[in-house]
């Protein structure tokens, strides 16, 4: 069984539209997160976002997809066609049913549910598109850029909130071991408009802090919620082997092993979920917890998630014992988009030696994490990446540096 290689990447994140820009912003720290404008939130308790701004849809996708297309859509749309572009893939060149599309969805198309909805109650439902049928849908991102593409294999959808985006992507592999070529996985979410904003708040988890640089803390004695974000990652994930006879430009690394476990129910007395994920990840992938050069944390910044998760490390890998970083304090936390984005953060931290940076957060010295909290040069030959979805799903996904690719 040949490794399940990433050979392209397309980034669209509020910190940088492409992968080179968000990279470089990502290193200096430079934040994304500010008041929202894409509606007025004045009488919401929660006013901050992580928006992609400069993002023109126009400009990169075919008039004929606007009218039937969410914002996150038409964002995913380019993310596929830069993953593809970066990977040097050309669809048609690929043979029938040879790739799929499996991505991630945590709302689907809300901000077209809204219009939709509007303008049934304001005018009658003689003025809501037909498209409402399939555009606010969770698997519309995997659908669209599979008919875009004319990409027929397996393609399908993961529904796990934050904890989905690394769960589509180990769904992509198990179909690349049972033999299809390749797969466009990751996730792209974007939910900030009115109706999404709702859906959120009840969640309870939204900081309601109104200072940008104070209201996303993970590990923070001052964590008080998170700040939510859109955008997120899209990745070509190609079998080894493939990868090689078709000349791929380049390999970002392999994706080397996975888990995924469900807490229990609340008060039931067993423990959380999340350090078995981490232990059985790391079993999948073959390494040991020494062999982790950085994690990517989930980052809650609820401080009880922050607790447990800082716990499930250090059971892991020892108080201090690997550099743990949460690069969505710049960006928030995008749903099914943020844990893909790590994805991507991983390999370019292997591909350039170095780790992003947390920013903004004074760490909590009884959690024995060593938060890396300015960019960090370092040796990165394997990284984990943690998520966690509303519900109790946990996910954990290692990832491997090139040189480290051989047949399993």
């Amino acid at each position: 069984m040949t490794a399940t290689v990433v050979t392209g990447l397309g980034v669209a994140a509020p910190t940088g539209l492409g992968l080179e820009k968000y990279w470089s912003a990502t290193l200096s720290g430079t934040p994304g997160i500010g008041r929202i404008s894409r509606f007025d939130p004045t009488s919401y308790p929660a006013q901050l976002a992580g928006e992609i701004t400069g993002f023109v849809a126009e400009d990169h996708l075919p008039s004929r997809l606007l009218p039937q297309t969410d914002r996150m859509t038409r964002i995913a749309l380019v993310g596929a066609d830069w993953a593809l572009a970066d990977a040097g893939v050309r669809p048609a060149e690929l043979a029938e049913y040879s790739a799929g599309v499996i991505t991630a969805s945590h709302s689907g198309g809300f901000e077209f549910g809204q219009n939709e909805l509007r303008a049934l109650w304001s005018k009658g439902g003689e003025y809501v598109s037909a498209y409402q049928s399939f555009a606010w849908f969770y698997a519309v991102n995997s659908g669209q850029i599979s008919i875009r593409h004319g990409l027929r294999g397996p393609t399908s959808v993961v529904v796990s909130d934050q904890a989905g985006g690394l769960d589509a992507v180990a769904q992509a592999r198990r179909q690349i071991r049972k033999g299809t070529s390749l797969v466009i996985s990751g996730a792209i979410d974007a939910s900030v408009c009115p109706w999404g904003w709702v859906a959120q708040l009840a969640g309870g988890g939204l900081s309601t802090v109104t200072d940008p640089g104070r209201a996303y803390l993970p590990f923070d004695a001052e964590a008080s919620g998170y700040v939510p974000g859109e955008g997120g990652a899209l990745l070509v994930l190609e079998d080894a082997r493939h990868a090689a006879e078709r000349g791929a430009p380049r390999i970002y690394g392999e994706i080397a092993g996975h888990a995924a476990t469900l807490d229990p129910r609340p008060d039931s007395g067993c423990p959380p979920g999340l350090r078995r994920a981490i232990e059985l990840a790391l079993l999948d992938a073959g390494n040991e917890p020494g062999d982790i050069d950085v994690v990517f944390a989930d980052a809650a910044g609820i401080p009880e998630l922050d607790r447990i998760e800082a716990e499930a490390i250090g059971a892991v890998f020892g108080a201090r014992a690997v550099p743990v970083t949460a690069p969505k304090t710049m960006t928030g936390r995008l749903y099914s988009g943020a844990a893909p984005l790590d994805v991507a953060a991983a390999l370019l931290s292997v591909r350039d030696g170095v780790i992003p940076p947390t920013i903004g957060t004074a760490p909590v010295a009884d959690y024995g994490l060593d938060l890396v909290t300015t960019a960090r040069p370092a040796t990165v030959r394997t990284a984990m990446i943690i998520a966690r979805g509303a519900g109790g799903f946990n996910s954990a996904l290692v990832v491997r540096g090139p040189e480290s690719i051989r047949d399993h």
